[in-house]
């Protein structure tokens, strides 16, 4: 699933091309998404693109009569393409662009969306109640450990909740709480501030990494140029069980937590 790295690529990659430009048409082949593609998207026809946003997963197409949501669920890809170029079976919407591009999305497995507000995005249901994101200033390691006061919850299953902080997904929840030393295992409510402090430093360090490899894939993501994410290269411990830590040379682990795979090293972890 692409998280915030793979997001947040997907939004740099289309803002050159789209930014600034009139919505000409609008091509929607498949209305049946995670949620139906409503009819009022059509207000975006005629309208400038002032702005693409990413607020956590989801990315933001502001006019000046609304915006359009969008999320790319399991598999989903935004490009920008020229119009003549034909759509394939899972490119189910279109903004077709002044200049003879369209944006497309391709989704094959329909877990995505592309909704429509004419209010304040951000107080849309689906985004109204999200935590900070993590390069926010008061994403810290205060107030993570004062969120986590009397969480049994694992501390890994915690800092993946959107509700805490937004876009640190399984992968990079793996990654982080390895740079910062601590178990995934750990009740979220005996990690100190101080170690939360640290872990909240990791956590902007490792997205911004994999931002700047242009995320990761696994299976399905790439950019809108069509490039993978490198980012997977440089992943220390996720997907690596069995294989040596790369700090202390022991075996790397495995385990299942809140129905997500879990890796991590039980030397340098804890």
């Amino acid at each position: 699933m692409p998280e915030l790295p793979e997001v947040e690529t997907t939004r740099r990659g289309i803002e050159p091309l789209v930014l600034g430009r009139r919505v000409a048409a609008l091509a929607v082949r498949q209305r049946q998404l995670r949620w139906p593609v409503p009819a009022t998207l059509r207000n975006l026809v005629g309208e400038r693109i002032d702005g693409v946003r990413r607020r956590a997963k989801y990315l933001l197409l502001d006019a000046s009569c609304g915006s359009a949501i969008m999320h790319l669920g399991m598999s989903g890809s935004l490009r920008v393409v020229p119009q003549a170029v034909t759509p394939g079976a899972h490119d189910h919407v279109d903004f077709v662009l002044d200049d003879g591009n369209c944006l497309r999305l391709r989704d094959p497995r329909r877990f995505g969306a592309v909704l429509w507000t004419r209010g304040d995005p951000l107080a849309h249901p689906l985004l109204r109640d999200l935590g900070p994101e993590p390069f926010d200033p008061v994403f810290d390691g205060r107030y993570l450990h004062t969120r986590a006061r009397g969480r049994r919850v694992a501390v890994k299953s915690f800092v993946m909740d959107a509700h805490v902080v937004v876009g640190v997904g399984n992968i990079y929840a793996s990654e982080a709480l390895f740079a910062a030393g601590i178990h995934p295992h750990r009740p979220a409510g005996r990690v100190s501030r101080q170690r939360y402090q640290g872990l909240s430093e990791a956590v902007r360090e490792v997205l911004a990494r994999a931002i700047g490899f242009g995320g990761t894939t696994l299976r399905d993501f790439s950019s809108p140029e069509g490039n993978p994410g490198y980012f997977r290269n440089e992943l220390r411990v996720y997907d690596r069980a069995g294989l040596p830590c790369p700090n202390c040379a022991a075996d790397l682990r495995h385990s299942v937590i809140g129905q997500r795979s879990s890796y991590y090293c039980v030397r340098c972890q804890r």
